[in-house]
């Protein structure tokens, strides 16, 4: 009927009330929530459909559509009067009582499909209740908005209509999380959501002409307006998002005349184009290209032009109309420029949502179009100590970010104890699964993984398998922004990796998580460590395997061959093992590579001497580690072993001790 294989995957869980589909930037979300819409309103008995979306650019990804003419069996059509996002009125929408109105009017009207944004949606709530949406279908669009803190209307609102539990919702997002580590929805509603997850693997798989994505940051020294040149490629379609106001990589100068030294960086200056509002800036070598200018604000109708040059949908399968963006707050989430090849962003953005919705700029599948790139340039911290302990904040942000999205654009993983036997639809190679032996199976189609894990705890509970299906990712994302084991796991030679691996982790799952049992806590960390672990491995090999070319293209197809080859090296690959790696250890490598070595030393040694003082919550886990060391090996870790680990762990078990010492006097 005219699906995508993600729009396929979504359509089949139309039936249920409460459905959140997780799945990249321009992988069809719009679409998959009209085929859904539509058999909710004609089938399915509800009155009428809100799309809510974040800001009024992205409600033209809810447009009419002739759904028909590839073979569904109606269009999606929505009457002008009830696209509120199309009505005029400022950009920055805070209050506008007429559309807040034309919400109430809609409700009372026969019309069926609504769409507006999340300000409109949360004021209208607030005047006509959650009771006036009953029997209706209210999809959220770039959900990671919403959060569950108690600040976040559109999520308490939310909360309210589950608890009513008389509306359908629909919730939809490129990235199921945000970068303040808030959760999007409580754990008891998310339970109630079934989940659609399609993977940015899959994506890249099911694409047509764009098979890699290349994630990197690039450090430099002085002015980025130097450095820019060695990153900015005029022969690929790049949008440049030049640097907050408040970012240290901020030159100070203006942003009209950032741009304008960009523009000189790459050739010499034409003009404007007449129809488009394009600068035209001459390459040395004689080529000329056009850049679209979305910083300079001065002059609205100006700006207005270049916006609609570059929405016009008489261009938008062409190649040529423009080759590169240049933006400050734009052109980041909704944005759509299928051409696009290069997301350079200049300065840590604080969010790693943004980050997300950036590179999602550059993963549209377009002929030609063979691999995409999102660089980060950043700053290298100041030779200077005070300086360093400063910028070093922003260092780790960079490698938190790119941790997070190779664990994003990674393989899936399953994984069982030891000799579970064989899962359905996996090939195990030749010869297929051998019980005793290690045993990988791959499912090529969806790029999901499975291994089996020595010594691995299996979740018990519902929600424990879930979060293990599911949520990996957002645990990992918890953790990688963990800035002490950042810090530790990275700078520090002398931290112990269990000590990231399962006390940080295990703090990070039992705060996440206090109502699973103690049991599925263990489970779920050694999950998401494995998951952790396996990519970086796997990032590791793939490096070595294409001759040390950690940025080569070839990267993301030869990922699984890493895992395997991983997998395979080791005879018994058991949970212990995966413990005992440290998980920051290949982003280390690749920041050597990158970073100025007298600079890295200066950083290594600022955190080397921060000195981690064992907490009474750390010396309670370290001691009930050590008990099940000496269930293993019948005895209890000693201080004066050589093994790290076991040190630790005996650090610990006298850290306890005192901590209960002080209880009891006190």
């Amino acid at each position: 009927m005219g699906m995508r294989p993600m729009q396929e995957r979504a359509y089949t869980k139309r039936g249920e009330q409460y459905l959140l589909i997780k799945s990249p930037p321009a992988s069809g979300k719009s679409r998959a929530l009209m085929f859904i819409a539509l058999d909710k309103l004609h089938n399915q008995g509800l009155e009428q459909a809100i799309i809510v979306v974040p800001e009024k650019s992205i409600g033209g990804s809810f447009m009419d559509e002739p759904l028909s003419k590839f073979g569904f069996w109606s269009d999606w059509v929505v009457k002008p009067q009830w696209n509120l996002c199309n009505a005029p009125g400022p950009v920055e929408e805070r209050v506008d009582p007429s559309k807040i109105k034309a919400v109430g009017q809609f409700l009372a009207s026969g019309d069926k499909v609504l769409v507006c944004t999340h300000a409109t949606f949360r004021f209208a709530v607030e005047q006509l209740g959650v009771e006036a949406f009953d029997n209706r279908l209210i999809a959220v669009d770039e959900f990671h908005h919403v959060s569950a803190s108690d600040d976040n209307r559109l999520g308490n609102q939310l909360a309210e209509f589950i608890r009513r539990d008389k509306a359908h919702i629909v919730a939809m997002t490129g990235s199921y999380f945000r970068g303040d580590a808030v959760p999007v929805l409580t754990p008891e509603d998310e339970a109630k959501f079934e989940t659609v997850t399609y993977t940015y693997y899959e994506q890249l798989n099911g694409y047509e002409h764009l098979k890699a994505l290349n994630i990197g940051y690039f450090f430099y020294t002085g002015w980025y307006l130097s450095a820019i040149e060695a990153v900015l490629d005029p022969s690929k379609k790049t949008i440049v998002h030049i640097p907050s106001v408040n970012a240290r990589e901020n030159p100070k100068i203006g942003k009209v005349t950032e741009v304008e030294h960009i523009m000189e960086t790459l050739g010499e200056w034409r003009g404007v184009d007449e129809k488009t509002g394009f600068h035209l800036i001459d390459l040395p070598e004689g080529r000329q290209i056009k850049i679209a200018d979305l910083v300079d604000d001065s002059d609205t109708a100006r700006r207005g032009k270049v916006l609609a040059a570059l929405k016009d949908p008489m261009h938008r399968n062409d190649r040529d109309h423009v080759d590169i963006i240049i933006a400050l707050g734009m052109a980041k989430e909704g944005f759509d420029w299928i051409w696009c090849e290069h997301a350079l962003t200049v300065g840590y953005r604080s969010s790693l949502t943004e980050i997300i919705q950036i590179i999602g700029r550059a993963t549209r599948d377009a002929f030609g179009k063979e691999s995409a790139t999102f660089t980060n340039l950043i700053a290298e911290p100041d030779a200077s100590e005070a300086a360093v302990v400063g910028a070093i904040n922003d260092t780790l942000k960079a490698i938190a970010a790119s941790l997070l999205m190779e664990q994003v654009l990674a393989p899936r993983f399953t994984f069982t104890p030891k000799d579970t036997g064989p899962l359905e639809d996996f090939d195990y190679g030749p010869g297929g699964y051998k019980e005793g032996e290690t045993n990988v199976g791959v499912r090529e189609a969806t790029g999901q993984l499975h291994f089996e894990i020595k010594g691995l705890i299996e979740p018990k509970s519902v929600e424990a398998q879930r979060i293990c299906k599911e949520d990996l990712n957002e645990v990992i994302t918890q953790f990688v922004q963990d800035k002490t084991s950042l810090e530790q796991g990275m700078f520090n030679e002398e931290t112990v990796p269990q000590e990231l691996t399962q006390l940080k982790m295990g703090k990070i799952v039992r705060d996440r998580y206090p109502k699973l049992s103690a049991e599925d806590q263990e489970a779920v960390r050694q999950h998401a460590i494995a998951a952790l672990n396996f990519t970086q491995k796997a990032k590791e090999i793939a490096s070595s395997l294409n001759n040390g070319k950690g940025d080569d293209e070839k990267v993301n197809t030869a990922l699984i061959d890493g895992v395997r080859k991983f997998a395979m090296d080791v005879r018994d690959l058991d949970i212990d093992l995966i413990d005992s790696i440290n998980p920051f250890e290949a982003a280390y490598a690749v920041l050597a590579k990158s970073m100025n070595e007298t600079v890295l030393k200066q950083v290594q040694s600022v955190i080397s001497a921060k000195k981690v003082k064992i907490s009474s919550e750390e010396a309670r886990d370290l001691a009930e580690r050590a008990l099940r060391f000496k269930k293993e090996r019948g005895r209890l870790p000693e201080i004066t072993s050589h093994d790290a680990w076991e040190k630790r762990m005996a650090e610990g078990v006298a850290a306890f001790a005192r901590y209960r010492a002080q209880a009891n006097d006190g």
